[in-house]
């Protein structure tokens, strides 16, 4: 399945830094994230919370929860959360109402998503993506957002429900990417093949696997990619990452937690 784009991440700037943005904005205006130069070196807090959920935190302090459901959250509300419809258990109708930003990865008209948002030291964006209908042959168009988070010097693409391989437009869209969180299913998103491919094509040096309802299903994953791929596993559900951190060869870090 191909698509069309008709949004881009926006252009971050760092004074003084030779990071590059994470994505390519021809048409809209510059966004730039508060942070400096020093706090890249502070790195990102990353906590697996299960299923397609990471909580993230800036620096700055600003968290995220991705695929916010509602049932896979912290203790304390996040700032903000990003969600996606493929299935209930990436989104919720009735998020914690005191979480400032709300983020769909999906409008209900069809017409793709678009978000361009910056919160202190986080500046997030998406790339929308296709999806199958449930229980049917056909494609629902821009159902699910691929959601990148800029912070820190880092590019963090969370890639949620993705049912197809990336066009050359979006790799453009998305540039460079540092970590991908990537479904490692094989089934209700892509082929355990399939998603190595995208993996080829976006070059992270760090993959945080999720969505794989069990650990053979996890296995199967990890030995489709062990032969580029420099396989770890975290002893814990949190990790910090930084852009002094990132691992020199590709890596994938497993994050225990719920399936």
């Amino acid at each position: 399945m191909r698509h069309m784009l008709r949004t881009a991440a926006a252009l971050l700037l760092i004074p003084q830094a030779a990071f590059a943005a994470c994505g390519v904005s021809a048409s809209l205006p510059l966004t730039r994230a508060s942070y400096s130069i020093a706090e890249t070196d502070q790195g990102v807090g990353v906590t697996f919370i299960g299923h397609a959920s990471f909580l993230l935190e800036t620096p700055g302090h600003v968290t995220v929860v991705t695929d916010y459901n509602g049932v896979n959250i912290p203790e304390a509300p996040p700032d903000i959360a990003t969600m996606n419809h493929a299935h209930s258990t990436h989104y919720t109708d009735h998020p914690d109402p005191r979480i400032a930003h709300v983020l769909h990865g999906w409008r209900d008209d069809g017409k793709p998503a678009q978000i361009d948002l910056t919160v202190g030291d986080l500046h997030i964006t998406n790339l929308p993506t296709n999806i199958r209908e449930w229980g049917g042959n056909g494609t629902e168009y821009y159902g699910n957002s691929i959601f990148v988070f800029e912070t820190a010097g880092l590019c963090i693409a969370h890639l949620s429900h993705l049912h197809h391989l990336l066009t050359e437009d979006d790799l453009a869209t998305l540039g460079r990417i540092d970590v991908v969180m990537a479904p490692a299913d094989g089934e209700w998103t892509l082929s355990h093949q399939d998603m190595s491919k995208v993996l080829d094509q976006l070059h992270p040096r760090l993959v945080l696997p999720m969505h794989y309802f069990g650990a053979s299903n996890l296995d199967d994953f990890l030995d489709v990619m062990r032969d580029r791929y420099r396989i770890v596993r975290n002893p814990t559900s949190h990790t910090t990452i930084s852009q002094a951190t990132l691992p020199d060869q590709p890596e994938i870090l497993v994050l225990p937690g719920g399936f």
